[in-house]
């Protein structure tokens, strides 16, 4: 029997690559082969993903960046992406494709639609991005991360979760240890591109702590490069062990050792909470499109195990004061960590698996 092939096309953001990589791992234990359809920016996410995933950059572009020339050049680059990818798709005819979102998902999820192959979307927040709007009726089904999902009327949906990386499943449910007079640890983290506002805040809020709970604490924080020097210089002159860089490889184990998380909501964040099980602060991004930031965290707000803080009601005095009753209050903290672990969907790749392995079966049959 030959080899199917699984063709994967997701943009430049930790929230659709991540997802992306959790299906690439699966699939190719399965014995597919996989390929992923990305651009630069994209390529940038794909070290942590399996070696034998064949990555491919192709043309694409957004309307949201860039001057007058840069848009008046959009609608040629996508064109030329999506005749690059048709030629490719009519040598080596993928068995199934899945848009995972973003402006680089378009070339692959255009030429499958030109050429009737079977096709699906898989949605990582509460509301479809601007991409996957373009294509939820122009696919056999979209896969929901967040339940619910915003959707247009007619379109089939599935609510499978969000897949999460081989690193995060391994640490699913991991002990927590609540917090204590013994060392502990905040992870601080804005979203694979980092939070300006996160760097601004959460340092003031962390030394404005209690010096009882402040002499315990390792802090991770990321980020962006361009903050990180002033960060790191505020933590040490305020005597904060912390450790501040614009990307962490390991993140998996730093939550799982942590005994809160102060976070974006994005999509991969929040699974990642829900699925190894940690007390949250979550402050959404207030610009994000839809607002699904908010719509990503109701599910952990909603049982318990987060609280969210709006963008606009975020300062010092209040981030320090919630900090500082979950950090000193061990029971309360547990409880978190159990409704966090009670609201993920840590067999949401297995579910996308077999969406994936129906669509492939429906078109052979």
């Amino acid at each position: 029997m030959a080899q199917k092939l699984l063709l994967m096309a997701a943009g430049g953001t930790g929230g659709h690559m991540f997802p992306a990589q959790a299906l690439a791992e699966a699939m190719l234990k399965r014995g597919w082969r996989v390929k992923l359809s990305t651009d630069a920016r994209g390529a940038r996410y794909t070290g942590g993903f399996p070696h034998t995933t064949e990555i491919t950059e192709v043309s694409s572009a957004t309307f949201a960046r860039g001057g007058l020339l840069a848009k008046a050049l959009v609608g040629p680059k996508i064109a030329s992406g999506v005749l690059s990818m048709a030629l490719q798709m009519r040598r080596q005819r993928p068995d199934a494709v899945v848009g995972f979102g973003g402006y680089p998902s378009i070339p692959a999820l255009g030429a499958a639609w030109l050429l009737g192959l079977p096709r699906i979307i898989h949605e990582q927040n509460g509301v479809l991005g601007r991409v996957n709007q373009l294509f939820a009726k122009r696919v056999a089904g979209v896969a929901c991360g967040v339940w619910p999902t915003d959707l247009p009327d007619g379109v089939l949906s599935e609510h499978v979760g969000n897949p999460v990386r081989s690193a995060v499943l391994d640490r699913a449910g991991a002990s927590y240890i609540p917090p204590g007079d013994y060392p502990m640890s905040i992870l601080v983290m804005g979203g694979s591109q980092g939070a300006r506002i996160l760097s601004d805040v959460v340092p003031g809020a962390i030394a404005a702590l209690p010096q009882q709970i402040r002499q315990h604490l390792r802090v991770s924080h990321q980020a962006r490069a361009e903050d990180g020097e002033r960060v790191t210089a505020f933590y040490a002159a305020h005597g904060i062990n912390a450790d501040v860089q614009p990307f962490f490889h390991d993140v998996p184990a730093l939550m799982s050792e942590a005994q809160l998380v102060i976070s974006r909501s994005g999509a991969s964040s929040v699974a990642d909470i829900s699925v190894i099980g940690r007390p949250s602060i979550l402050i959404p991004f207030a610009a994000a499109a839809g607002d699904h930031q908010s719509a990503n965290a109701r599910g952990l707000v909603g049982a318990g195990g987060a609280i969210l803080i709006p963008e606009r009601a975020l300062d010092v005095a209040s981030l320090s004061a919630q900090i500082t009753t979950i950090l000193t209050n061990p029971a309360a903290a547990q409880k978190m960590s159990a409704a966090a672990l009670s609201a993920g969907v840590p067999d949401a790749t297995d579910r996308l698996v077999a969406l994936v392995e129906q669509l492939a079966q429906k078109d052979r049959s």
